[in-house]
């Protein structure tokens, strides 16, 4: 195996999220879900620091993968999902602890990767897997930024959750 099939290889299990990226419907709806379940289930994935420290390596692996699936395959395939593996995980950081975050970081994060407004959209130009993990990365934070609002507005409200 010379060196360019092996780094195609490498490209596709880290981009594809071992492969997950090639689920037949939706599969950044599935890799969220998938990096959702992650943060409920692993402790580790709910400290912060940690959390954050596998998201800048996400991240930056990502866009290395990206950038070699798009050489392949052209712009920002759609089996290429890290970028919503680590999009997600923004999504979820630092929040309050309980199941209306977690839903509402899920929901928001695909209302912002799906809808792509302004900036999100914009840094899809940017060039090889630099676009494809900075649209994500945008989505994210304000999925964040907005379950941090409507759980500040609900808490305003005397709005509680069973549980």
């Amino acid at each position: 195996m010379n060196i360019e099939r092996m780094k195609l290889f490498l490209a596709k299990v880290l981009s594809t999220c071992g492969g997950l990226g090639y689920f037949p419907a939706a599969p950044g709806t599935f890799v969220s879900f998938i990096a959702v379940l992650l943060f409920v289930f692993t402790p580790l994935c709910r400290d912060t620091a940690i959390l954050f420290i596998v998201i800048a390596f996400g991240f930056f692996l990502g866009a290395w993968a990206g950038g070699v699936m798009e050489s392949a395959f052209g712009d920002d395939p759609s089996i290429v999902t890290i970028d919503e593996l680590v999009g997600q995980w923004i999504a979820l950081a630092a929040l309050p602890a309980g199941l209306p975050a977690v839903v509402l970081a899920f929901v928001f994060f695909r209302f912002f990767d799906i809808a792509k407004p302004g900036l999100v959209d914009r840094a899809q130009q940017l060039p090889g897997g630099w676009g494809i993990m900075v649209d994500d990365l945008l989505a994210g934070i304000y999925a964040n930024l907005s379950v941090r609002a409507l759980l500040a507005l609900f808490s305003l409200l005397h709005v509680t959750f069973p549980g």
